[in-house]
């Protein structure tokens, strides 16, 4: 079974490039670096002939509301028109649990055009939503400081090991596909402000960590949940 994983060199993707490259698929890494750039078409046609899995877990290099949402909406009309014409067999894309709740966000509002453009594509597809990463509190830190201090929403949050999201789309890949949205998240719950002192603690890092009801969350307003 050919596998492309667009977004094959980055934090997720390279994971999961190396445990499938431990089966018996024939797995290729698409990426710029490759020569494959979504957004632009540039060698998606050729990466998906003959591929009967594509997984794509790329993202968008700018979060600024116009560019997130250009990115997604162009690079899954470019991808998905090419599967189409390929005939693969299974879509497979990482998402965000809670992205239909955080549509104030104008990164969740570009994820779900995506995730709306992958249902009305026709092509067999399954969505993975995954809770945040635990490699992702360095991204927090610096997109929620100010002036020395870290202000994070008073909220809950229940991140997730990248390794075990790599595990799960390994087996998402060799599945058939769920034509509905699965969910994997961390196995406990933090308190937010909790985890990121945690973090900033541990990298010897001289921040304040405080949590504010009205702070937000990539855009969007958290609720806490207990």
């Amino acid at each position: 079974m050919k596998i492309v994983i667009i977004g094959g060199t980055g934090l997720i993707g390279s994971q999961l490039v190396n445990q499938l490259q431990q089966t018996e698929h024939d797995v290729i890494a698409a990426s710029p670096s490759s020569g494959v750039n979504t957004l632009t078409g540039e060698g998606v046609k050729e990466v998906v002939t003959g591929a009967d899995v594509v997984i794509d877990v790329s993202n968008s290099p700018s979060f600024e509301a116009a560019a997130v949402m250009n990115f997604f909406k162009t690079s899954n009309e470019n991808l998905l028109a090419a599967e189409k014409q390929a005939g693969v067999k299974h879509h497979i894309a990482l998402s965000v649990v809670g992205t239909s709740l955080l549509q104030a966000s104008g990164y969740f509002r570009a994820k779900q055009v995506q995730e709306d453009m992958i249902r009305a594509s026709g092509i067999p597809y399954t969505i993975v939503h995954a809770t945040q990463f635990f490699e992702f509190a360095g991204g927090i830190v610096q997109m929620s400081s100010t002036e020395g201090k870290v202000i994070v929403p008073d909220a809950h949050i229940q991140p997730v090991a990248s390794k075990d999201v790599v595990r799960f789309l390994a087996k998402t890949a060799v599945a058939q596909p769920a034509h509905a949205i699965l969910e994997i998240g961390g196995p406990e719950k933090f308190d937010m402000a909790a985890w990121i002192s945690q973090y900033v603690n541990a990298t010897g890092r001289k921040l304040e960590v405080a949590a504010d009801a009205h702070a937000l969350y990539s855009g969007a307003p958290l609720k806490k949940t207990h």
